[in-house]
């Protein structure tokens, strides 16, 4: 009725919930190592008196809001066309090779264009808007 299990042998349960216990043992220290810096430096950003308004009149605050317009405008504009010219373009093409060159282009037009370039205005917003000493006070 009840199987049997040899001498020196343990349960299939038992090894693997210590890997898991292992695996989460190894996380643990790569984790805290990461957030070591965040838990040290931003509240140290964070109580520095107002340097707001002398970083929003600069021309690094400039250029930054230029290259974030650039990327939030640009990125989905020229990814689109990429791949849309591209989705036009394979019914009309003949060779394979060509063919599949124009998957590949349609393909990196949508990544770049439509996730990847979203994707990174959000993270510079959140880098300039919370990791930017005085970024908060001029509106990226």
């Amino acid at each position: 009725m009840c199987a049997k299990v040899p001498s020196g042998a343990t349960p299939a349960n038992t090894e693997e919930s210590t890997s898991v216990i292992r695996i989460i043992h190894r996380s643990i220290g790569p984790i805290l190592l990461a957030l070591l810096p965040l838990i040290l430096f931003v509240g140290t950003a964070a109580a520095q008196s107002d340097p707001g308004s002398a970083f929003c009149d600069s021309n690094m605050a400039d250029t930054i809001q230029n290259i974030f317009t650039i990327i939030q405008f640009g990125g989905p504009l020229i990814g689109g066309v990429l791949a849309l010219g591209a989705t036009v373009a394979i019914p009309f093409t003949r060779r394979s090779d060509w063919k599949k060159e124009m998957k590949s282009v349609r393909n990196q037009g949508l990544l770049w264009g439509v996730i990847v370039a979203p994707l990174g205005t959000e993270i510079v917003q959140f880098i300039l808007n919370n990791i930017v000493v005085g970024g908060t006070s001029c509106g990226f």
